[in-house]
């Protein structure tokens, strides 16, 4: 989902950081091979990842919703040396596609796959993260909030993607609509909890960045 005018966000993504050559490699074989493929994150966001992730420095990453792996390398390219990403998606026919390009990018060691839902796997993960990424199913986000707060360690970021949800955020809501009714409670959940503090970009599809205290 693109907010500005088109040539206005032509001049933003020609005056940013170009995407890395693996990057539009993995980009080019996702959409030749996998469905959905405008679930990558693309270069403009990948780069904001990057960027966000360089400044921050972390040694430990957690990300819900691998996909085929493209925010997962954005991500990875802030680690500290000794620094890992455990990374949770539900889709197994991923998993082979996404370890072929972690393992390319010279971050392979460093990146962990979890296979299956992420509402089981988060309460066996006795690990704190400095940064969390949620790209993942949206009836979910409120539920990841509460099960990942208590592994942030303060001072630790909570990026959240598609929190504008293709504008759906200010249009009124359809009761069946569980997608949205979800973004819009995630949101303002985000904004009235005591234990963070959040800012929402509207670069792309909506990111939140959330820092806890």
């Amino acid at each position: 989902m693109y907010f500005l005018p088109e040539k206005l966000d032509e001049y933003v993504v020609a005056h940013s950081q170009e995407e890395p050559e693996l990057l539009q490699q993995l980009t080019r074989e996702t959409y030749q091979k996998i469905l959905q493929p405008i679930m990558l994150s693309g270069p403009y966001q990948g780069r904001v990842l990057s960027m966000i992730s360089k400044l921050i420095r972390p040694k430990s990453i957690l990300e819900l919703g691998t996909f085929t792996g493209y925010a997962t390398l954005c991500l990875a390219e802030g680690l500290q040396a000794e620094g890992e990403i455990h990374t949770i998606d539900i889709n197994e026919e991923l998993e082979d596609f996404q370890r072929k390009y972690f393992d390319k990018s010279g971050y392979g060691t460093q990146i962990h796959q979890h296979l299956g839902s992420a509402i089981d796997i988060l309460p066996t993960l006795d690990k704190t993260f400095d940064l969390v990424f949620i790209d993942a199913d949206k009836p979910n986000y409120v539920n990841y909030f509460h099960l990942i707060i208590d592994k942030l360690k303060p001072g630790g970021i909570i990026l959240s993607d598609n929190v504008l949800w293709h504008g759906k955020v200010i249009e009124p809501l359809n009761d069946k609509d569980t997608s949205t009714k979800a973004v819009l409670e995630f949101n303002t959940l985000l904004k009235n909890d005591d234990r963070i503090e959040t800012v929402l970009l509207p670069i792309r599809d909506g990111l939140t960045i959330s820092r806890k205290k």
